[in-house]
């Protein structure tokens, strides 16, 4: 049962930037796609969190510091994902996004939180010949760049958000910071919606169906189906069978929207998988020196040689 958590919580997370996509058909814009993903996802995560009593007791400190999380990290890595999403595909977006575990480990290296390896740095050139790969092999098809760069600006945005989580984080259930860094979020586009002079709400009725499918599906029930299969598997088995989200996103961008990656995108798509699995795949030694822990949305503190997603991004 634990895989089968894990798989479907990836699932739910793939998911995510096909709905985005259905979602922009249905005349719903970015600001009202970003509050509303937000400001459901807190309403029910904070519902779940205060029945479970996971945010009893919690340091003032604590929940100033997740909701700065995500009114501040989170929110900026969201607005470029699904500013990204506008400009170009689906597919795509999630193969240059997933350079991110990546990104994490240059950051611990730097931030001496990790020690250089030769498994790290096999990791570090496999994943930029692969993002080369994708990117180069996407220029030939319309490249847009302003998308591309949004793109790879929102997988620098979650590497800092989860470097700053590691330290940030310490101590507080999973749960409850999900549940804060969803409503720090919510207040920042609410605040950002009102500036603008509200929410638009002149979309199709499906856009409502979207807008809730990003929110229950590829926030809600993801992060919570994870937590589930985290408790059976473990981290290093959970984050491993994480890496099925770009796949997901993949798949069905080319059998619901009809987008379609050429032959030398998804050769780098599945050089850049093999690079996060490198990083990922446990090894049997116990002596791996100090570590940095990963901090996804609503995730466990996990190494990052066991990151694995992300977007939700």
């Amino acid at each position: 049962m634990g895989p089968l958590l894990c798989l479907l919580s990836a699932v739910c997370f793939g998911a995510m930037a096909i709905f985005g996509k259905l979602a922009y058909d249905s005349g719903v814009v970015l600001g009202d796609l970003l509050l509303f993903r937000f400001a459901i996802a807190a309403a029910l995560l904070l519902v779940i969190a205060r029945a479970r009593g996971v945010l009893r007791g919690l340091p003032r400190r604590s929940v100033l510091a997740g909701l700065a999380m995500g009114g501040i990290g989170y929110a900026t890595q969201s607005g470029l994902f699904f500013g990204a999403l506008e400009r170009m595909d689906a597919s795509l977006l999630a193969l240059i996004l997933y350079v991110y575990p990546v990104l994490v480990m240059i950051g611990a290296i730097v931030l001496g939180r990790e020690r250089a390896s030769v498994r790290r740095i096999a990791a570090l050139v496999i994943a930029s010949v692969g993002t080369a790969l994708v990117l180069g092999g996407a220029a030939s098809g319309g490249l847009d760049p302003l998308g591309a760069a949004m793109g790879f600006g929102a997988a620098v945005a979650y590497t800092v958000y989860i470097l700053a989580g590691d330290r940030i984080g310490v101590g507080m259930p999973p749960l409850a910071l999900s549940a804060l860094v969803c409503t720090g979020a919510a207040f920042t586009y609410s605040l950002a919606s009102t500036r603008h002079g509200g929410p638009q709400l002149g979309f199709a009725a499906e856009g409502w169906l979207w807008l809730a499918a990003i929110a229950v599906v590829s926030t809600v029930a993801a992060i919570l189906t994870f937590f589930a299969g985290l408790a059976r598997v473990g981290p290093s088995a959970a984050s491993i069978l994480s890496t099925l989200e770009p796949v997901v996103t993949v798949v069905l961008a080319a059998a619901v929207v009809g987008e379609s990656l050429g032959v030398v995108q998804a050769v780098g798509g599945a050089v850049v998988l093999s690079a996060v699995l490198v990083i990922q795949w446990p090894t049997r030694s116990r002596s791996l020196g100090p570590r940095i822990r990963k901090r996804r949305l609503g995730r466990p503190r996990i190494a990052p040689e066991q990151t694995a997603d992300h977007v939700l991004p």
